[in-house]
């Protein structure tokens, strides 16, 4: 439904995951008898989560770790991984600094060159793992350093920007021809982000075997604050969903959306598959396992920016091992940690069998959804009463 805002100026009604809810119907199943999987171009993952390419959350020992349980890590490659031979001791100024001088610190550590051998370096010890490997880096460099770790043994890349489109306009760059680079690759390519129906079909058409969907959603990302971009993550993720189909019908080819962003715990997963995204890519929840680089900080990939940064540090803390945040058993109250086990039990309850059977549940607009009933909780801060 559109709205008049002023005069002759149309607003559209969005809604975030703390706005929806979804509704059981006549038939539950078996949390144990639902199917989760999802297919990224020739990899197969056993559970539809995805890590995000950010520094404070996917190392080499995290994407080993994660990928064995049958998720997917993304390696950020315009990070401190390849731009330093020992990336804990980077990690360690960066987690170090004092809150009012992180702008300026992080600025100054990731000034250090990208240095080629490390991308290769990086690709050869996940896949001693054994594991699949997935990287990923801006369009900018995309040309240069996705061929290095294809050669390198890379099974998947990804080209994220804040926004990506396949029409970009400057009078001082050549813009990354996404088609070319997409079939040059030879390996699958997953393409991000963007957050409307438009934009989602255009950029099938480049033969992406993905796409990211979100803009400025992030628990460490400040780009909705600093520019003033972005749309609420289920809206963002129907829309584009709805493009994903029209796409399908008209070629015959299924692209996977994958929601990216936004979401901290299992219901907010469950209410990104509801929406219609096939997978889902978050970051400040794996922050907090004991596997990941970032010693309970997270912060956002734009955070070092020389010009305009659009993250920011954040604690997250540490809560468990990578296991316990994706299969549990779960410590926590709050739903942060089993999140498969969420997603499962939310599918039986609502009789979903697979994923797709989940994209077609009913959702409501319910905005007191996670107050109604809860005084007792947010009064002593416990269960959904927890500040996020």
């Amino acid at each position: 439904m559109a709205y008049y805002i002023g005069r002759d100026r149309e607003a559209r009604e969005t809604y975030g995951f703390d706005d929806v809810a979804l509704v059981p119907g006549s038939l539950t199943i078996d949390p144990e008898d639902t199917e989760t999987s999802v297919r990224l171009g020739d990899v197969e993952l056993k559970i539809p989560f995805l890590a995000s390419a950010m520094d404070g959350v996917v190392s080499v020992g995290f994407a080993a770790a994660m990928n064995k349980l049958g998720g997917l890590a993304v390696l950020n490659l315009d990070g401190i991984n390849s731009r330093y031979e020992n990336p804990e001791e980077a990690v360690s100024r960066l987690v170090n600094c004092k809150p009012e001088e992180s702008t300026q610190i992080f600025q100054k550590i990731y000034k250090e060159p990208v240095k080629p051998h490390l991308i290769a370096k990086r690709v050869e010890e996940i896949k001693k793992h054994k594991v699949p490997c997935a990287v990923s880096c801006i369009p900018q460099n995309a040309g240069k350093f996705g061929l290095i770790a294809r050669d390198a043994g890379a099974d998947m890349f990804f080209v994220q920007a804040t926004v990506i489109s396949v029409r970009y306009e400057s009078s001082k760059q050549k813009p990354l021809d996404l088609a070319k680079f997409i079939k040059e690759m030879r390996i699958p390519v997953v393409l991000g982000n963007c957050v409307t129906y438009r934009a989602t079909l255009e950029l099938m058409e480049t033969g992406a075997a993905g796409l990211l969907i979100g803009v400025g959603p992030g628990a460490a990302c400040t780009s909705r604050g600093v520019l003033g971009i972005g749309v609420p993550q289920v809206t963002a993720t129907v829309d584009c969903a709805a493009a994903r189909d029209v796409y399908f019908k008209k070629s015959g080819r299924y692209v996977p959306i994958i929601t990216d962003g936004g979401m901290i715990t299992g219901g907010d997963v469950c209410k990104a598959i509801a929406s219609g995204s096939d997978a889902v890519m978050i970051g400040s929840p794996f922050a907090k396992a004991k596997e990941a680089p970032g010693r309970g900080y997270h912060w956002g990939m734009a955070t070092p920016h020389a010009n305009l940064p659009r993250g920011t540090k954040v604690h997250v803390g540490t809560t468990g091992s990578i296991e316990e945040i994706l299969f549990g058993p779960a410590k926590t109250d709050d739903g942060t940690q089993n999140l498969v086990g969420a997603l499962k039990t939310s599918m039986g309850a609502l009789g979903a069998r697979t994923i797709k059977e989940m994209q077609m549940v009913p959702i409501i607009i319910a905005p007191s959804i996670k107050t109604e009933g809860k005084l007792l909780q947010k009064a002593q801060m416990v269960g959904m009463g927890k500040q996020k």
